[in-house]
């Protein structure tokens, strides 16, 4: 095979379907069908003439063959990637879109009326929310800004701290007609709590407190957090929340202000080569000075 009859398209798909396992998952990272990434691969595989995935009941087994060729894929799409921020970041035209990604609290409840300020102030700047709880990879332009809770630590990423994101206990008033209120942390465990399904932080949380609690012990479990305010605000028992969702539910009733619950930072990130970019500049420096006045 000739190094000029390479078709350098089919890594995206290669790479998906190696970090993630499956076609379908793959598919889905790619925003593309599962037959097309297939594909991709089996004409790789062919240029190649080798034998990149075992097809498992399990999904993708990886061979030796594409362990080998990941490094020099992974490479590839990184100077792709930088020479795609470098293009951006040359753009002098405010207008276009800017991609910003945070967790669904945030995308649902915090940014959208900050967004509507923006959008009056700049409306040549169109908007794309990416509402995931993971951390979005802005090295890989899964977003141009992301708001995190934890502090990125890539060299090639700037990082502000904007704010703290304060979480409290809260329960809806009729739960509380209904059960009572709790006066000291103790009574917690004779009440109904909203608990997460497979994230360990709540259940992390009652053990530094002394109450080494079980999944079993919380009435309703989810890892979905726009299901979990549903859950607090339809009564169902108490839950822990972000004071700044709470503020949107009057009849949500705060608790037990003495839980030794730290706030979350809240970081603002951007790729360095992109920050000089007008329209995603303009977008950072707004969202720099407006969430700190939204959290306080």
């Amino acid at each position: 095979m000739h190094t000029g009859d390479f078709n350098w398209a089919l890594i995206p798909s290669f790479l998906a379907a190696l970090d993630r396992g499956s076609l379908m998952a793959a598919a889905r990272a790619l925003n593309t069908s599962q037959p097309t990434v297939g594909r991709h691969i089996g004409e790789l595989e062919a240029q190649l003439g080798v034998v990149l995935f075992e097809r498992t009941g399990r999904g993708l087994l990886p061979t030796a063959h594409a362990h080998r060729l990941a490094e020099a894929a992974r490479h590839m799409a990184g100077a792709a990637d930088q020479l795609a921020r470098q293009a951006s970041g040359a753009q002098l035209d405010a207008r276009g879109t800017v991609r910003i990604s945070a967790s669904q609290p945030v995308t649902c409840v915090l940014l959208p009326p900050l967004l509507a300020q923006l959008r009056q102030a700049h409306p040549d700047i169109q908007l794309e929310l990416v509402s995931s709880n993971a951390v979005s990879n802005l090295l890989q332009r899964e977003a141009d800004i992301a708001l995190r809770m934890v502090r990125p630590d890539q060299s090639s990423l700037v990082a502000r701290r904007v704010g703290q994101v304060a979480i409290g206990a809260f329960a809806h008033r009729d739960y509380l007609r209904r059960r009572g209120t709790p006066r000291v942390p103790a009574d917690l465990l004779a009440h109904d709590l909203v608990g997460n399904d497979r994230n360990p932080e709540i259940l992390r949380g009652f053990a530094a407190m002394g109450y080494p609690l079980q999944r079993e012990d919380f009435a309703v479990r989810t890892d979905d957090l726009n299901a979990y305010h549903a859950a607090v605000n339809a009564g169902l028992g108490i839950g822990f929340l972000a004071r700044y969702v709470a503020r949107h539910h009057p009849d949500l009733v705060p608790l037990l202000p003495m839980l030794p619950i730290a706030p979350l930072p809240l970081w603002l990130a951007v790729h360095r080569e992109i920050r000089s970019n007008p329209r995603i500049r303009r977008v950072w420096d707004f969202l720099a000075g407006a969430l700190p006045q939204a959290l306080s």
